[in-house]
């Protein structure tokens, strides 16, 4: 039992192995193997103390993953780049620990027996001890996943968003993650995956490293640093165990060793991680496997495909605020995290992000948008109040390209829509680990460009919302559309004082043209990666079924972000954790053991 980086020879064969340290239940009679790509993350210090997200988006960053997609026409022939885990507890251990859930009709959308709304609500609230506002209802008391406001607010920039986003019919809502219909509207006060005491949740420090410390579970083994090459499928296709070698990153012997599993192989390597592990396992599209010169073991065309995620753009605004209210000294000005961490400043604790937010457009604002948003609108969200068209956040700090910009005080809302029309794809080329990665995001190639057509409301509606905040001083021009100079767009700069008497910036189709050429040449990725072996009967494309058996080959599981078939309106960690538990109950089940999930 322990944490390993090379395997013991009494540790070749195990009763099940998990691929990726970002699910980590089991049961305590079964001999459980799980096999990371990247290190231990125990108690780093930029993993447990959540205001040091940012440093996981550093190129140099151990702890993340950086995928490169291909030049794409539609987001101003850029190479876009997607991080995602590669440490212990995956993505849950280097992302900015936002608490939000999907909607009732996501859930009941995926069509899916045992995944709808009411199916789910017991493993939402299995996973946390909720400390936040909201029914007790649908959160949990006794969980292993801490949910609170962390030790730190901004009281200031939290106040003023809520006031000024009343102003344009955005209202408090406290129970915004209840899950229940609330017309798709609303601001919230921030909730997030930190303790009372301020350390992230993460699923390895929540679930794995209790467990590999309390002696009570022989059974649980977790090798480090090792990079899954494919799955091991017999004559009867049968998964039976992997193939792996030493990360070269971290290790200098990278000899391609084998792990036999007895009854049970389950993929949990993620969006981006899990279709690769499958294509290299002969899993996924006969034209792609044979291009890759890898041998069809089971004809799945929809492994890789249905990429999707939240498009996001961060928009900064100047404040008055004083420099113990943003995030700014901490992330760019030379404060010492160390003396921080040791003086236990609450900020530690934090995560800058105090306001999650839902919206939907007005009926006129649905008719301007055309025709044919018009009848998207009507087939998608009109019927169904809970889903919102974008989710908006404050952050209390510079959340954009800080280059150029002078030292000071700020507040940025990151917009992002939530239900893309766009789709992607992540795609090996070759049976190695190495080989590149053919990977498209697919931001803003929908047809009818309706994916542009949304943020273009999106940046007016945030931008309204901060110009009627006491604390703005304007809009930091180089992180919005550079609007011509006489437009009533343009951006500006006060010297004292906020907007009186705000009126709502009436904008000409040319500023609209400036808004979608800016969206198309600074759209990002919320780090929501999902959808790439979506759960759905095969006829659809699926990849696994309701069980989350993947299709023609027997013992072989997926249990990650890579399931979903349709997006939720949400940050996605705690659908996430959610898949997890619903996951290690059923897996259990079909195991036949005894005792509870850990």
């Amino acid at each position: 039992m322990g944490i390993f980086n090379q395997l013991s020879p009494d540790l070749q064969e195990v009763d099940v192995i998990v691929v990726g340290g970002g699910l980590s239940d089991a049961d305590q009679n079964l001999s459980v193997l799980v096999v990371e790509g990247g290190q231990n993350n125990y108690n780093l210090p930029e993993v447990v103390h959540p205001i040091l997200f940012m440093s996981h988006l550093a190129p140099t960053s151990k702890a993340t993953l950086f995928y490169q997609a291909g030049q794409e026409e539609k987001v101003g022939n850029r190479q876009l780049v997607v991080p995602a885990g590669g440490i212990l507890g995956g993505g849950s251990s280097i992302n900015m620990n936002m608490y939000s859930r999907a909607q009732r009709s996501d859930f009941d959308a995926w069509n899916m027996p045992g995944w709808s709304a009411d199916e789910m609500i017991p493993y939402l609230k299995k996973l946390e001890t909720y400390h936040g506002p909201g029914s007790k209802d649908t959160h949990g008391s006794n969980g292993p996943v801490q949910i609170s406001g962390g030790t730190y607010r901004a009281l200031k920039s939290e106040n003023n968003f809520i006031e000024a986003a009343k102003k344009v019919g955005l209202s408090e809502v406290e129970g915004l993650q209840n899950l229940d219909p609330n017309n798709g509207v609303g601001a919230q006060r921030a909730v997030r995956f930190i303790s009372p005491d301020g350390r992230r949740q993460d699923t390895a420090h929540a679930y794995l490293h209790p467990r590999l410390q309390d002696g009570k579970h022989p059974n649980l083994h977790v090798l480090v640093e090792c990079q899954v090459i494919r799955v091991i499928t017999d004559d009867k296709k049968n998964a039976v165990g992997v193939e792996y070698r030493p990360n070269p990153k971290f290790q200098s012997d990278t000899t391609v060793r084998s792990a036999r599993a007895r009854k049970m192989v389950i993929l949990s390597s993620g969006a981006m991680g899990t279709p690769s592990v499958l294509e290299r396992s002969g899993i996924g599209s006969p034209e792609i496997l044979k291009r890759a010169g890898i041998p069809v073991v089971s004809d799945l065309p929809g492994v890789g495909n249905n990429y999707q995620d939240h498009h996001v753009l961060p928009y900064p605004y100047r404040t008055n605020l004083a420099p113990d209210e943003t995030a700014d000294a901490i992330v760019y000005g030379g404060l010492s995290v160390e003396e921080l961490v040791k003086n236990k400043d609450p900020r530690v604790g934090w995560n800058a992000q105090d306001i999650t937010s839902q919206i939907r457009p007005t009926e006129a604002d649905v008719a301007q948008l055309g025709p044919e948003f018009q009848e998207a609108w009507e087939r998608d969200f009109k019927a169904k109040p809970d889903k919102p068209l974008a989710i908006m956040a404050l952050v209390s700090g510079f959340a954009a390209n800080p280059t150029g910009v002078p030292l000071g005080q700020y507040v940025s809302v990151t917009a992002f829509t939530v239900y893309p029309y766009s789709r992607g794809h992540v795609h090996i080329t070759g049976p190695s680990v190495d080989d590149p990665v053919d990977f498209r995001t697919g931001f803003f190639a929908d047809p009818h460009d309706l994916d542009v057509k949304k943020h273009i409301w999106l940046y007016k509606k945030q931008r309204e919302i901060l110009r009627r905040t006491d604390m703005y001083r304007g809009e930091v021009a180089s992180a919005h559309p550079p609007f011509a100079p006489n437009s009533k767009a343009a951006c500006i700069k006060l010297s004292d004082g906020p907007l009186a008497d705000v009126r709502d910036i009436e904008y000409t189709p040319a500023d609209d043209a400036v808004i979608e050429k800016w969206l198309r040449e600074n759209v990002a990725t919320t780090w929501h990666s999902l959808g790439t072996c979506k759960m759905a009967p095969l006829e659809q494309g699926g990849v696994v079924d309701a069980s989350l058996g993947v299709y023609g080959v027997n013992r072989l599981k997926v249990a990650d972000l890579s399931i979903p078939p349709g997006n939720v309106a949400a940050n996605t960690a705690n659908t996430a954790y959610a898949i997890g538990e619903r996951a290690a109950d059923i897996f259990i089940a079909e195991l036949g053991v005894g005792g509870k999930s850990m």
